[in-house]
């Protein structure tokens, strides 16, 4: 009887916390989910992504549990077969990530769900959303100086993009081991965009420039509508073949809410298809934060370098908006470049919110979402070239 009361107790994960440094390290580890679960129940930021990947975090940090095992995904050895045999729960769920399938149905999803109008109503949003990706490649390159190698420079930089899934597909591409590290950052510091942009928004602009009135849109027609997504995934995909995972999915979800023919595909696609994903994604990047490889001062390096990426990609916008503002003498409000970080709608309510701040009769909700959606694209397109040059 003592023998099988020995052998219940070693199977507990309570008797592995006779290590002292697991101990430590797993209830830091508590700490970071409470954390998460605070911010995403009681201040609501990014509550669909951050709350699964909180669940994520509690379920691969449970000793004895063996639900998740980042070895076998690494190195050369990495087989479906191996993991489907010989793998948890969440390893399971994890080759979502690691075959690259989740990241593009959220793209799908975000497609389906995006109204391109105001950026085809005026292109030159193309050259905002392309400048709001400067972060992504200064952040490539301070994490290159603070000691990591290219593929992890690569991943960390991608955090600017300011979009979740297209951080997730280069990390797991680049550097798998940081996956953790690196998701919730990109997720947190989306969710602080309100917090974050305005600061930079007041410190660059003036407020005659944040007042500025620009005039509406031009009618979009359902032919130019149904042409886009097509056009850019033949563009995009020809010239950057590692894009079209994303692009791909993320143009053919809007082809089926603009075509006005597959509604309930549409709908399907938003909604069921897009949730389902949504948890599986949260739950399986979050069990790759274990305390092990999360608990390093590379984490803290990564935290450092996505908030300045973050902050370095508004900058980038906000400039390419004054130069547009410069040469179209006052036509283009400076505020719209900030919206070009991708992180749809929210960058574009902080550019409205701003604008309406130095001119309450001040609307640019319509003018930001165009450099918003450009936003998305241009992450989408310096993911493929990290991925072009690294992988």
């Amino acid at each position: 009887m003592t023998d099988l009361l020995k052998t219940l107790w070693e199977t507990t994960g309570i008797s592995q916390f006779s290590d002292a440094e697991l101990l430590i390290k797993t209830l830091i580890m508590y700490v970071i989910v409470g954390v998460l679960v605070y911010l995403a129940v009681a201040k609501k930021y990014e509550p669909l992504l951050l709350l699964p990947i909180a669940i994520g975090m509690l379920l691969g940090n449970l000793p004895g549990a063996n639900l998740f095992h980042m070895d076998l995904f690494m190195g050369d050895t990495f087989s479906v077969g191996k993991v489907l045999t010989d793998g948890g729960l969440l390893d399971i769920l994890y080759l979502g990530v690691k075959l690259g399938i989740y990241p593009s149905i959220i793209f799908l999803g975000v497609g389906a769900m995006t109204d391109f109008s105001p950026l085809i109503a005026n292109p030159v949003s193309f050259f905002l959303g392309g400048m709001a990706q400067f972060g992504v490649f200064a952040a490539f390159i301070l994490a290159l100086a603070l000691g990591f190698n290219i593929d992890e420079s690569a991943a960390i930089g991608i955090i600017g993009g300011a979009d979740g899934p297209t951080a997730i597909l280069v990390t797991k591409e680049l550097a798998p081991h940081l996956l953790g590290a690196i998701a919730i950052a990109a997720y947190s510091y989306m969710a602080l965009i309100p917090m974050i942009q305005p600061p930079l928004m007041k410190l660059l602009t003036t407020k005659k420039e944040r007042a500025i009135k620009m005039k509406q849109l031009r009618p979009v027609s359902q032919l130019e509508k149904i042409a886009f997504p097509i056009v850019i995934i033949i563009l995009v995909c020809l010239l950057l073949p590692e894009a079209a995972p994303l692009i791909g999915f993320l143009m053919f979800g809007n082809l089926l809410t603009v075509c006005g023919v597959t509604e309930r595909l549409s709908k399907t696609v938003q909604n069921e298809l897009m949730n389902i994903t949504t948890v599986m994604l949260g739950i399986s990047v979050g069990a790759t934060a274990s305390a092990a490889n999360f608990l390093a001062w590379d984490t803290l390096k990564i935290i450092a370098l996505g908030l300045g990426a973050f902050c370095l990609s508004t900058i980038g916008g906000l400039l390419g908006g004054k130069f547009l503002c410069l040469i179209t003498k006052g036509k283009i409000n400076p505020l719209i470049g900030s919206a070009g970080v991708s992180a749809v709608p929210m960058a574009a309510r902080v550019s409205q919110d701003v604008g309406k701040k130095a001119d309450p009769n001040n609307y640019l909700l319509m003018h930001a979402m165009g450099p918003n959606v450009a936003g998305v694209i241009g992450s989408a397109i310096a993911a493929g070239i990290f991925l072009a040059l690294f992988r």
